[in-house]
Formats: C-alpha cells, structure tokens, sequence
C-alpha cells in the first residue's frame, strides 16, 4: 500500500512540476485538425509489470492519435508476416540526423531503402509489408492487435485527423511516389499511404499506451492475462530500434538522460519502455523543436532519475 502511494505522488509532483514547460511548446500545425488539442494538457501513466498495478496522473483519460507511435505497430505486424531479412530487406536500421520526414534522406547517399523504420519513408514501406486481402483487411488487422495489446477492445481511428492527414499528406505522397520510382516501395501508392494516414490516426488515451509499452517492456507477453502476443526475438528488434531511432533526431539525447527504448509521436504521446519492470505511456500535444512532447521529455527525465531507469 505503501509503494502504491508513493508512485502516485510521484507522478503527480512529475506532472506538476513540469506543466510549465508546456507554455514553450506548440502544437502540431502541418495537420491542422491537430491545433484543436489542448495545449497544457499534460499527463502519464505506469504499469508495473511486476505488480501488474497501473498508476496515473494528469490528462491520462484524454484521446490522442498516436501519429508515428504506430510506427512500431506497423512494424511489429511486418515483421511477424514477413520475417526478420525480408523487412529488412527494404528498410535500414540506421540512426538519422535529420527530420522524420526528410527527403534529402533518401537521395543524398542514393539510397536503396530508407534508414529506419522510424522516419516516415521507413514506416510507409513497413506499413506497405503488412498482409491482408486489401485495405480494410490490413486496417482491422492493425486495428485488432493494438485492442488486445493496450486491452481496450474500443481502439479505433480518429475520422476528422485522418481526413486532415489525408488532405494535407503531399510530403508523405513526395515519398512514397519517390520510393515507387526507385523500386523500393511494391504495391498501390495511393493503397499504401490511405492505410498509413489512417494507422497514424488511431485514437488512445496514455493509459491505453502505457498498456502497450508493458506488452514491449515484457518480451510481448501481456502482463494482465500472461497471454503472448508478441515474439521475444521481434520485441528486442523493436526495442533496440526505438532506443537508436524513436525519438527521431533527438534519440541519442534522450539515450543519454533518459536511456530507455521510447518512441513519440506528433499528436504529443510518448511510449517508453523499461524491460521487465515498467509500461509508460505519455501524452502532452505542446511539442519541441523535433516533434516531441515538451513536457513528456521532462517528465521522463526526472522519472528516469527517480526510479533509475536507464537500461544503461
């Protein structure tokens, strides 16, 4: 009872503290739809995979799309439909120093694939990888795995922020036409970036993404039911992946101070990961300079130090 107190008032002193730093930040505006969220909200949640105990504080109730958080959806999906190599195959794993949607990174070293999953070329071609019958079949697949992995049956798309993204995509579409020309991405053009307009416009709460980092943070078994539904082998990947590549071009300064696997998302979530021990889900919309939540990258600072998270 105790710890449970303890890591209550933990979070919200986190929440409390760091409020401030949301007055720096701004909001998504290249999705405008996006500019309708609440500047100052700011909130969290942890899952104790140990206890299987959820703590919370702030704006952990309120939806968001998760945005570039269901890169690491898309590519769990691929690599369990297509293995390891043939991912890999058409997508690098590389760490990038420039922006999540940089052209310049797929011409400038004539490159044969994008460098990572995490930037937006990278997930269009993992997004592209995921089997189905057609689109709406690949949707409900996605659809389906995020519901029993956040274990919110209720899991479903954002309809406004996909019609948003969607009319506003061109940087997406200047990629993937690029990636078709250069024989790096297979399929329907148009197909490919509907499904990944749509991924990106799925709607959480940060409890329900807490839920999932739980799912990652412990090998892919869900600690509320013990059922498997991740492979250990493609949830090291994905860690491994999100500690060089999540946090877009601020990865290495977040390995740094914070030192665990996370991935964020421009709609102001955060997932972060600390292997066997903890689930963490983050949600405040008023963004740095690189595209991540303002506040969360303070709070997960602090929370680092707190609990002595780094996997470093």
């Amino acid at each position: 009872m105790k710890r449970k107190k303890l890591m209550k008032n933990l979070l919200i002193n986190l929440v409390e503290k760091n409020k401030k730093y949301t007055e720096e930040g701004k909001l998504a505006s290249y999705i405008p739809a996006l500019l309708k969220a609440d500047k100052e909200a700011l909130g969290l949640c942890v899952v104790d995979i140990k206890n299987n105990e959820e703590y919370w504080a702030g704006d952990s109730d309120v939806k968001f799309t998760i945005q570039s958080i269901s890169k690491v959806v898309s590519l769990i999906i691929a690599l369990n439909d297509n293995g390891r190599e043939n991912v890999f195959k058409k997508v690098n794993v590389e760490p990038t120093g420039m922006g999540f949607n940089s052209i310049v990174n797929l011409e400038i070293r004539n490159q044969d694939r994008p460098y990572n999953p995490m930037i937006n070329a990278g997930a269009i071609v993992t997004t592209s990888l995921i089997f189905g019958e057609n689109e709406d079949h690949k949707l409900q697949r996605i659809l389906n795995f995020l519901r029993r992995a956040t274990n919110n049956p209720s899991i479903d798309i954002n309809k406004e922020i996909y019609e948003s993204e969607k009319a506003t995509g061109d940087r997406n579409r200047s990629l993937a036409y690029f990636m078709k020309s250069s024989n790096i991405l297979e399929g329907n053009v148009e197909e490919v970036l509907d499904l990944y307009f749509k991924q990106c416009s799925i709607e959480a709460t940060a409890k329900d993404m807490a839920r999932f980092a739980a799912v990652i943070a412990n090998d892919g078994i869900a600690p509320w039911s013990d059922e498997i539904l991740i492979s250990r082998e493609v949830c090291r990947i994905v860690k491994t992946i999100m500690v060089t590549c999540g946090m877009y071009d601020a990865s290495g300064e977040f390995a740094v101070h914070v030192g665990v696997p996370a991935k964020s998302g421009v709609g102001g979530g955060i997932i972060a990961t600390v292997p066997k021990r903890y689930g963490i889900g983050i949600y405040g919309p008023a963004l740095d300079s690189k595209g991540n939540s303002i506040g969360g990258i303070h709070i997960l600072k602090d929370l680092s130090e707190e609990l002595e998270l780094s996997i470093f």
